[in-house]
């Protein structure tokens, strides 16, 4: 299916469309027809992530002496709409892998962390994932309880992470664990941790609602001990690198939604003008224009904010609350775009025969991970405090 809605053309060059045309054609051919099946049967999607490799896709936004494309945020964004598109669980994997998994390493590692991770991750030859949240610490991140130990042997890990995205198939996981005893942000750190370390195991697989062929683990560390060189960043710098990873993220679902949301607007569109109620389509009814209406107005609006954010950060420029605002907005407008494809298709959009119902369980899901909907608005409030002069304590102020 064409895309109906127009990019936002003054924040893209010629090589993002060269992107959005390679991905959106991938996207069209080898996704979308998966994609249905994949939601049913929750089986990760292997076949098409050794595909997007060779594509290169997994690893767009880093340089090419690091195994990457040499190209940037926005074209990174421009792949994950476009995946997303077609089916949001390898979108969400693929975001996953880069944002969460790669993006550390490449960002607050040594050059030898570096030199040995990160080409292999854009390569696609290992994937990667990122251990934050834990049973006690979801949006309270500084209540990280899973502790590192330092021995003479290494880093001794013991604790749990759960829903962790990519976590049973990545080769590498950038994890956070307390490296001190006093509460707070300032006694986390960040490490890597390989597959096939001894003590540390994957979980349950999580039976989720929607973005079902997406893998989602518990991740359990045992007595786990890694290399002294494993610590990401510095021993203290956990909650600012995990901090800085989540504003780098938080894009990325903003890109996540809007290709559900894209998805589901497409989708209201054909439908509306193909189905006939009293004599004649019901895209004539003014009632279903609005929605129409409604769903196009909130898609640009969360486009220009996704690709802002994207250009700030391409140009050195601070990003996080503009991350925040582009983040907020667009998985807002994924849950309003999928809920207003499901009411334009009636009976029909509720049953599992048709995608729509499917946007509308994969579409929640933007709303909650890597910063729910509230902890977005708190960061954005304190925000507008500061620019008056009023300082809020808070998220970031451990």
């Amino acid at each position: 299916m064409a895309t109906q809605i127009a990019p936002a053309d003054p924040l893209l060059a010629e090589e993002h469309f060269q992107v959005r045309e390679t991905a959106s054609r991938f996207a069209s051919e080898v996704v979308r027809p998966r994609s249905a099946a994949l939601d049913r049967s929750g089986e990760f999607p292997a076949e098409t992530f050794r595909q997007m490799a060779e594509l290169g896709f997994l690893g767009l936004p880093f340089p090419e002496e690091y195994g990457g494309a040499g190209l940037d945020t926005r074209a990174y964004l421009i792949a994950v709409e476009e995946i997303s598109a077609a089916c949001a669980s390898t979108g969400i994997s693929l975001a996953a892998h880069t944002s969460l998994g790669t993006a550390p390493i490449f960002y607050a590692g040594t050059e030898e962390q570096k030199r040995r991770f990160v080409p292999r991750l854009a390569r696609g030859e290992i994937l990667g994932a990122f251990g934050l949240t834990e049973p006690n610490a979801g949006s309270d991140a500084a209540g990280t309880q899973t502790t590192a130990t330092r021995t003479d042997a290494g880093w001794r890990v013991n604790g749990t992470k759960i829903y962790i995205t990519n976590g049973s198939v990545a080769g590498v996981v950038v994890f956070t664990a307390r490296t001190e005893r006093p509460g707070g942000g300032k006694g986390i750190s960040a490490f890597l941790v390989e597959k096939g370390t001894p003590g540390f195991k994957v979980g349950k697989r999580e039976d989720k609602m929607g973005l079902r062929a997406s893998d989602t683990v518990e991740l359990h560390f045992e007595d786990c001990v890694i290399p002294l060189e494993n610590i990401l960043g510095g021993e203290g710098a956990g909650f600012r690198e995990f901090m800085r990873t989540l504003d780098s993220g938080r894009i990325g679902i903003g890109a996540l939604s809007l290709g559900i949301g894209r998805a589901a607007y497409e989708a209201a569109i054909d439908f509306a003008k193909t189905r006939k109620q009293f004599g004649k389509p019901i895209a004539e009814f003014q009632m279903v224009q609005e929605m129409l209406a409604d769903m196009r107005v909130r898609l640009e609006c969360a486009r220009h904010l996704v690709y802002h954010a994207g250009w700030r950060k391409d140009h050195g420029q601070p990003f996080a609350i503009e991350a925040s605002m582009a983040k907020l907005y667009a998985s807002e407008t994924a849950t309003f775009c999928a809920d207003r494809a499901v009411q334009i298709h009636g009976g029909m959009g509720y049953m599992r025969e048709l995608p729509v119902e499917r946007y509308y369980r994969d579409a929640k899901l933007m709303e909650i991970g890597e910063g729910t909907t509230q902890i977005q608005k708190i960061v954005i409030a304190r925000d507008c405090m500061r620019q008056v002069g009023y300082q809020l304590k808070g998220l970031r102020d451990e």
